[in-house]
């Protein structure tokens, strides 16, 4: 049995670069707070590094449409830890 004919795993593939660009977007943000010189800057831009790498390493492979079909029972619950981590940067972020 082969791959889905259809247009899902396009979808999948735009899902997961949309996912990307959007944490991209936070580690970009974050790192230019810490270019303020704020201390607190500098901590925030470190995990958004952190964890904008470490997503990046587990899900290039889906959104180039090289990486498995089915995600393990590790790299999902890493993934939503790291797009948690990001989104509660992003909020900080927002409010400072």
């Amino acid at each position: 049995m082969t791959g889905d004919p259809g247009l899902q795993p396009e979808r999948t593939r735009l899902a997961w670069r949309r996912s990307l660009l959007a944490l991209t977007v936070v580690t970009v943000l974050s790192v230019r707070l810490a270019l303020t010189g704020d201390a607190a800057g500098a901590v925030l831009a470190g995990a958004a590094v952190a964890g904008w790498a470490a997503t990046l390493a587990l899900c290039w492979g889906r959104a180039v449409g090289s990486g498995p079909v089915r995600a393990t029972s590790r790299t999902m619950p890493a993934i939503a830890l790291a797009a948690a981590g990001q989104a509660a940067l992003g909020v900080l972020l927002i409010l400072r």
